[in-house]
């Protein structure tokens, strides 16, 4: 369907007001954390595992243990998310039927901007969108944590053996003990009732924060990169976070220890140095189709909404080709030729 928008002598086609993009994009808006897991999951338990096992010329064994890696990775960074954005984001949407009210009255004298409701303002909007995407960033190192110790579960599930050395058939318990693992999450200990209240203060305790208030008077005008700089920054952690659990890791392989390792500190490595690279050109080729977008849908209320949802639609589908569909092809080769190489070293230096 082709649309036709005349405004200020400009016109536009294509569909830039169609209902359906504009409530997709508003969606976004309203629930970053959720868009970015939920594409984490469809990439990481789909596009990554179908790349790494078209890797040529790599370790099977290796292989086997990056899909699990990923499949693990992909569906612990989802479930955990969602416990933690979904609350949030209830509690932002809550504030923003009456915020004026609800809020600090200094906090609504920082954050207003003349003429302007504070919903309206462009530092509270900003406030908003930093609160509602760091529920990723904060729980990275937990969220490695786990899938570190999931990975032989999964690799185990995915990938199962007929008999073990023993030529016994495996049962759940080849899987060790994972209480451990997932007591926080057990259902005789973990309730949910009255779970509103607490979020919701939290949340306008962060609102109310006069450090948070400072650095969004001065870093307001950069709104356009904060899911992509969020996003890095949460890789990094994961990465790093990855590497020490899986150096200790008791029930992984240890000869399968370093490959994972190179594997996933490679794909972090490429992604942040190339990624910023990517996303800057793309900002700039978007720049005529956002103002385009602007112009069509002027008049809409919900404009500024419709702007950060392709704020973060654009870094987080940007990072999610590179990291889950271009990288892991290179990173796997060159940590399976990295292994190699490190083990001959040392056999080398042991005959020596």
């Amino acid at each position: 369907m082709r649309i036709s928008n005349v405004k200020n002598g400009v016109n536009f086609k294509g569909g830039l007001n169609n209902k359906l993009l504009l409530k997709s994009l508003e969606t976004v808006s309203n629930h970053p954390a959720s868009f970015v897991a939920g594409t984490t999951l469809l990439m990481s338990t789909i596009v990554r595992p179908l790349s790494i096992a078209l890797t040529p010329k790599t370790d099977k064994e290796n292989k086997k243990y990056a899909i699990s890696d990923s499949v693990s990775s992909g569906v612990i960074k989802f479930a955990i998310s969602e416990l933690v954005a979904l609350p949030v984001e209830k509690a932002i949407n809550n504030i923003n039927k009456n915020p004026e009210k609800i809020l600090n009255p200094n906090t609504v004298k920082n954050l207003k901007e003349h003429g302007k409701t504070l919903i309206e303002s462009k530092n509270y909007k900003f406030t908003e969108q930093l609160i509602k995407n760091s529920s990723n960033l904060i729980t990275a190192i937990p969220k490695s944590m786990i899938a570190v110790a999931l990975i032989p579960c999964v690799n185990a599930l995915l990938f199962p053996e007929k008999k073990s050395k023993n030529n016994k058939k495996l049962t759940n318990n080849s899987f060790g003990n994972l209480n451990p693992v997932f007591a926080p999450f057990n259902k005789e200990e973990v309730s949910f009732k009255g779970v509103e209240k607490p979020v919701m203060s939290g949340v306008k305790k962060i609102f109310d924060s006069k450090i948070l208030q400072n650095y969004v008077k001065k870093h307001s005008y950069n709104d356009t990169n904060i899911v992509r700089n969020m996003t890095l920054t949460t890789d990094a952690l994961l990465a790093g976070s990855f590497a020490l659990r899986t150096k200790k890791s008791r029930k992984i392989k240890e000869d399968r220890k370093n490959p994972l390792i190179y594997n996933k500190l490679i794909t972090t490595a490429i992604s942040i140095l190339g990624g910023y690279q990517i996303d800057n050109l793309v900002q700039k080729g978007t720049k005529s189709f956002i103002e385009k977008f602007k112009q069509a849908n002027i008049n809409d209320p919900k404009l500024d909404k419709y702007i950060q949802g392709i704020n973060v639609v654009r870094p987080t589908l940007i990072f999610a080709a590179l990291y889950y569909g271009v990288l892991p092809v290179i990173s796997m080769f060159t940590a399976d030729k990295a292994d190699k190489l490190s083990k001959k070293s040392f056999n080398s230096d042991k005959n020596a």
